[in-house]
């Protein structure tokens, strides 16, 4: 059993894209549209077997009232990316383009090495080692 993919509801679903692709890497498939509903979404692969991210966009969801990754459901994803130094790397390259380092890198009380950052519509993303 495993987690076959993971969406999350974005506005801009281009911006959203090339945030994912150019910083972690991932091979992104062709743009699904369903023009009935409004409804597109793009499928982002961390390779082949693994868990995918799918970006959905669709234009009667709206925002909610409180602040993401802080109210029940979602709070986070993670994503290990093969190192302490790739870790350190990554992190100040999102600082340097401008995104939010929500929590700088660290070992946790749970033993993990990790940053946090917030993506361009602020879900908090776990970068591990």
């Amino acid at each position: 059993m495993k987690i076959e993919h993971i969406g999350i509801w974005v506005d801009n679903l281009e911006e959203m894209r090339t945030f994912y692709q150019t910083y972690f890497n991932l091979e992104c498939g062709e743009k699904y549209m369903n023009i009935k509903n409004g409804f597109s979404s793009y499928f982002l692969n961390f390779g082949t077997g693994h868990t995918r991210l799918e970006l959905m966009n669709r234009p009667d969801i709206v925002n909610g009232t409180v602040k993401r990754g802080f109210s029940k459901g979602m709070a986070h994803f993670a994503i290990s990316i093969g190192g302490i130094e790739a870790v350190n790397l990554l992190t100040e390259k999102l600082r340097k383009d401008g995104f939010t380092i929500a929590s700088e890198p660290r070992t946790t009380g749970d033993g993990y090495y990790e940053s946090v950052v917030l993506d361009p519509e602020g879900n908090y993303i776990e970068i591990f080692a």
